[in-house]
């Protein structure tokens, strides 16, 4: 056999060999799709509560790639179905209450007259805080109550383009107001604590009914009565509640389910709290006369504070040097 025939036969025979030697390798590396598919019962038990179905992301936020989570389904059912019931009934049930006490008791007046003298009831650093609170919540509370009410109510009137702009607006709003709600709760809680821990008095208020049920009956209060101390723990707890839960949902960390307890949490606390409010917006205003005029000017009449406040009053008068104006109830 000539030379050259022979290294043809001998390099034909080293590929051969090679690719008899490396088969069975190549072969292990072929995919089958048995291998890695997903069986029936890891399917099932991905499916139970706190289980996910998840795939894969190129992004740092591996929590994208979650396709499937079981009780993100109770979440979505719960912010439609019970949520917005309980805000429905709170919300409608306290607006039907207060129109109902209007029209029975009406507005509850100065039952002597507005005298013309004044005292200083908030000075301009509580009256900046109380409006800066009070302005971020209502933007926060019409924001927050589009989120579950705004698709039924509000884009059928709007339309879908201007409810969408209506609703990046206000998420925008919610956001970044926020900030100065919680810094708001954390200063009325710091400037007004001292004046609103319970004690003996408040009892009598509320066996009196606070004096708003019956014409011509004042407990006596100091600054402020058991009725205002409610609203102050009202507000502190549940702006502390609303900033907690409302902080993981602006800056979240924690697992998927985490977050819809916070939501929900958030959702509920919202609206009780939106219930009570406008209660106390109610009595603030058109419900009780002179009012308004304690955040308003920072002044009330003397008749008004000796109707509603009157320990109080005599200890300003105290503090000016002035005569008692009357027998006051010790305490």
């Amino acid at each position: 056999m000539p030379k050259f025939s022979r290294l043809t036969a001998a390099f034909a025979a080293a590929v051969v060999a090679i690719f008899v030697m490396f088969q069975p390798a190549v072969a292990q590396q072929t995919f089958r799709p048995t291998d890695q598919s997903v069986k029936e019962q890891q399917l099932l038990d991905a499916l139970k509560p706190g289980g996910t179905v998840s795939g894969r992301v190129s992004i740092p936020d591996q929590r994208s790639a979650n396709l499937i989570q079981p009780e993100g389904r109770d979440w979505q059912d719960f912010r439609r179905g019970p949520l917005a019931t309980t805000g429905a009934i709170a919300i409608l049930g306290m607006i039907l209450l207060l129109a109902i006490f209007l029209v029975v008791r009406g507005r509850i007046r100065v039952e002597h007259g507005f005298s013309g003298r004044t005292v200083t009831r908030f000075a301009s650093f509580d009256r900046f805080v109380h409006w800066v609170t009070a302005s971020c919540f209502i933007i926060l509370a019409l924001s927050g109550l589009n989120i579950t009410f705004g698709k039924a109510l509000i884009a059928p009137l709007l339309g879908e383009n201007a409810f969408a702009s209506l609703s990046a607006a206000g998420k925008f709003a919610h956001n970044y107001l926020a900030f100065p709600f919680m810094a708001g709760v954390v200063l009325m809680f710091l400037i007004w604590v001292k004046d609103n821990i319970p004690n003996k008095l408040d009892l009598d208020w509320i066996k009196a009914g606070g004096g708003i049920l019956k014409k011509g009956v004042h407990p006596p209060s100091k600054r402020f009565n058991a009725g205002q101390k409610g609203i102050f723990w009202i507000v502190v707890i549940g702006g502390a509640l609303m900033s907690i839960s409302g902080w993981h949902l602006l800056f979240p960390s924690e697992s998927i389910g985490e977050l819809q307890f916070q939501s929900r949490l958030h959702g509920v606390v919202a609206m009780l709290f939106i219930a009570v409010m406008i209660a106390h917006i109610y009595i603030g205003s058109i419900g009780m006369e002179g009012a308004f005029d304690a955040m308003g000017t920072g002044e009330v009449d003397e008749n008004w504070a000796r109707e509603h406040h009157s320990l109080w009053l005599e200890e300003e008068r105290k503090k000016a040097g002035k005569a008692p104006t009357g027998a006051v109830a010790a305490e």
